[in-house]
This record gives structure tokens, sequence and C-alpha cells, in this order.
């Protein structure tokens, strides 16, 4: 069927044995894009609207997001309410099979959901919601990738600084193949120049992915601020904030639930992986921008460079909480090359991308704003990152090791 249409957009031309050399070369076309998209994505939607159009009789959809035992990956699941909720409040716990999440032994597999932060569900459309949920065990401790829990607690000791956070999340599109989405089968794109923040059909592939996920964002009540194309031809990036507080992780895991959820329609994957392509690749990052009250303020640049000096004396321990694996992932990222620091050395300076920490110039020439921390991994936890950030320059921890502070 796929071989037809291309047929009908390029019918053979020429001498035959060209008419014949030009159908095998369609058809491997067709074959090749065939297998850069996943069988669902090739249903078809019309008939599937046919049914999202029904009228639900005042019931409401809620579909229930967690992060699973990956600490990377999220899951989801849906029930009915009776009514529309109005606040997290109206949405009740529900639980899950841990088992089956790396979570929890089948023995004793049952964890429970609690409703954090509601949105509107972009996928069902209203009165339906998407909900964000922390995981707890049986004994209603918080389950080894629910960071959110002491996240939390910190960001509560810590809210007269009113901490502002924008996160720059990089992903790379892959066919389901695993390879990079419009990549040549046998080859690689040309040598990185022309992508980043590219125009046209032979720099960028996948807009209409982003543009979808975009626009799923805005109407879900996420608080996107912006995307462009990245360096690495097939690699994007979407903002979100500013956020304040314990909010930066709740819409960043958001927006990473319903990137996955578009892309799922379109048939292709979005990896968070810090270095998908080994070689002179640019990796991807979550750069972390982030300013408390005292450094928006005239004069804030003195806060600033008081923040860096913190983070500069605690840097082996921001590497260990920056990617899930304790700086395995970002040592194949943070080479002091492709627009990165050293893993191995703290460094700062203004407008410079291949520090650790960058103040942009417009902050140096005001003398006041914020700063960016670059050195967390694409795939890193967002509850953790601003967690470290604010326990190293708000709560003044020096140790490799945290606090356990007391419930607040």
């Amino acid at each position: 069927m796929l071989l037809g249409f291309f047929r009908v957009l390029y019918p053979p031309v020429g001498p035959k044995h060209l008419q014949k050399e030009n159908s095998w070369r369609l058809g491997v076309s067709a074959r090749a894009i065939a297998m850069s998209v996943s069988h669902s994505s090739r249903l078809n939607k019309l008939v599937r609207e046919q049914y999202m159009r029904l009228p639900q009789d005042g019931l409401v959809q809620v579909t229930y997001v967690w992060i699973d035992g990956s600490g990377e990956g999220v899951r989801c699941k849906s029930r009915t309410l009776d009514k529309e909720p109005k606040s997290i409040e109206d949405v009740p716990e529900w639980n899950f099979d841990g088992s089956s999440t790396a979570q929890a032994e089948g023995s004793n597999s049952d964890m429970f959901l609690v409703p954090v932060r509601m949105f509107r569900d972009p996928f069902c459309l209203d009165p339906n919601k998407l909900v964000l949920c922390e995981v707890l065990k049986y004994n209603r401790k918080p389950a080894e990738t629910n960071l959110r829990h002491t996240c939390k607690k910190v960001m509560d000791l810590v809210k007269d600084s009113h901490p502002w956070f924008g996160m720059e999340q990089e992903y790379t599109l892959l066919g389901i193949n695993g390879h990079p989405y419009g990549w040549p089968d046998n080859g690689f794109p040309g040598p990185q120049g022309p992508y980043y923040c590219g125009v046209g059909a032979d720099k960028v592939y996948g807009r209409d992915i982003v543009e979808s996920h975009y626009k799923a964002c805005l109407y879900a009540g996420v608080k996107i601020c912006g995307t462009n194309a990245e360096v690495m031809p097939s690699q994007w990036e979407f903002q979100v904030g500013p956020c304040e507080g314990i909010e930066m992780g709740d819409h960043l895991w958001m927006a990473r639930f319903i990137l996955h959820r578009v892309c799922e329609d379109f048939g292709v994957v979005a990896t968070l992986d810090p270095k998908p392509m080994t070689g002179n690749w640019n990796g991807a990052g979550c750069h972390t921008n982030y300013s408390t009250e005292e450094m928006r303020r005239e004069g804030g640049l003195k806060h600033i460079e008081a923040a860096i000096e913190k983070l500069s004396k605690r840097h082996d321990y921001h590497i260990c909480v920056y990617d899930p694996r304790g700086g395995r992932d970002n040592s194949r990222r943070l080479t002091g090359h492709h627009e990165t620091s050293n893993i191995f050395e703290f460094s700062a300076g203004v407008a410079n991308r291949g520090a650790s920490i960058r103040i942009p110039r417009q902050v140096g020439q005001d003398g006041y704003g914020y700063f960016e921390d670059r050195r967390p991994a694409a795939n890193c936890d967002p509850y953790a990152v601003t967690e470290a950030i604010m326990r190293t320059t708000v709560l003044n921890e020096t140790s490799v090791e945290t606090k356990d502070y007391a419930d607040h």
C-alpha cells in the first residue's frame, strides 16, 4: 500500500530499465519509512476520532501518571470519576501493581498513587484530566524513585527565598528501529552546523511532532515557554518555566509524559539519553536556570556569585545527582567538547557555554537576574536537580552527604 502511494506521487518515467530501477528505489524508501515508525501509528486515526467524539454524560476520564522504578520512565492508567474534579483534592488515591514497574515484589505488590497536580487532558480533551502522582509503598513510605517527597520538604523550607527555575529539556527523536529519525539508513547526515534552529526539509526532522507537543502542553496548562531545533539533527529542545519551587519538577515531568504520548501517536520514540550518538555529535542536557528573589533584585549579581562559589565546593555531589546513574550517564556527555564542561572540573563564566555554570551576558550587564547550571543530563530527575541546588545555595549544605530534615 505504501509503495503504491509512492508510485502515485512519483510514477516511473524514462526507459524501461530505468523505470525498473526507480521502482526498486521507491520500494526501498517505502520500506525504510515503514521500518522507522510503529505499527500503531499507521492505524486509521479517523476511525478513532469517531469514538472520541462520543458524549460522556457528565462522567470524566482521569489518567494517573507516575514515575516508574527506572527513575526515567513514566507509566499511566485511567479511571472514571462521577464528576469533573475542580482541584487535586477531588481526585482520589489509587493503586497499581508495583511488581510490573520494578517498584515492588510480587508477594507485596500494591503501591499507592497519591495525586499531587492536575492538568487538562490534551488527548481526550475537556473535561478529562491528567493527574501527576507520587508513589508510596505499602507502608506509606515513598518509593525509591519518588524523589518528589524530599524535594517538597526542601522547597517548603526555602519558600521565603522564592526560588524560580526554568529547565531546558533536550531530547532526540528516534525511529522505532532505534536509529535517529530522518538520518540515512546506512550513514550519517552532514556535519553539525546548519541544524540548530534550522528551517527546511534538509535541516530539521520531525517538526510536526514538536509543534504538536507544544500545543498539547499549552492546552494542558504545562508552563512550556519555548522550543527549538538543536545542534544535532533530529535533536530538539523545549523549555519549561519559570516555575517556583516544587512546581518545576511537576511541570517538567508532565511535559515529558505528553512528549512520549505525542510521539506514540506519530510512531516514533523520544529518547532522553545524554549521548545517543557517539562521535562528533552533541549530547543532550537539561540546562537549569535558577534564581532567588535576592538574585532578581538590583545588585543581585553578588548573590549569584556567592551561590556559584557554594556550588564550586560541592561539584562531586551535584554530578552524582544530575543523572539517574550517579554521573555515569553524564560522563559520556560532559567531556569538555560539544558545548559542555569537563565532568571532573568546575568552571563558571559569562556567556560561556563550555562552563559548568553560565551567567548570561545580559545578567552580567544588568547586575542582577539568574544563572544557568549546564551540568544536568537530559534524563535527570528535575526533583533531584532542584533539590540539590537549594540544599547547596540556600540551606548551605557542604558535605557529600545530605541532611535529613523533619517534616515541615
